[in-house]
């Protein structure tokens, strides 16, 4: 992932609080999307640029993750929009990982493999 598209995360997760839809495949094969909280950040372990999102332990979409191990998350902003899919790493009191404290929720840590965009 660029830094181009790395500014472009940053500023479409600032222009909308944040909020970002991430979607995960279902074991049909079908699509499961929510709405979540969502930006870069430096992974804990690595210090690589990584998007990061919180979700509940429990969550349908965590199960997901946790079986299927990559997901999308799309930003958007008027007609500007990109989607960021890779590989994930969870961290929380379910899914331990060296470098970030356990808390109640469970942070997601995708590793950008591809970058669409409208632009």
């Amino acid at each position: 992932m660029g830094t181009a598209d790395l500014d472009l995360v940053r500023r479409l997760a600032a222009a909308e609080a944040g909020l970002a839809i991430v979607s995960v495949t279902r074991t049909d094969g079908t699509v499961q999307s929510s709405l979540v909280n969502a930006g870069v950040l430096d992974h804990p372990v690595s210090g690589e640029p990584v998007v990061g999102l919180v979700v509940r332990a429990s969550a349908y979409k965590m199960r997901r993750m946790r079986h299927g191990g990559r997901a999308c998350v799309a930003f958007r902003h008027g007609w500007e929009w990109v989607a960021v899919e890779g590989p994930v790493d969870l961290a929380g009191p379910d899914d331990p990982l060296d470098g970030l404290a356990a808390e109640r929720r469970t942070a997601v840590l995708l590793h950008p493999a591809r970058v669409t965009t409208n632009g």
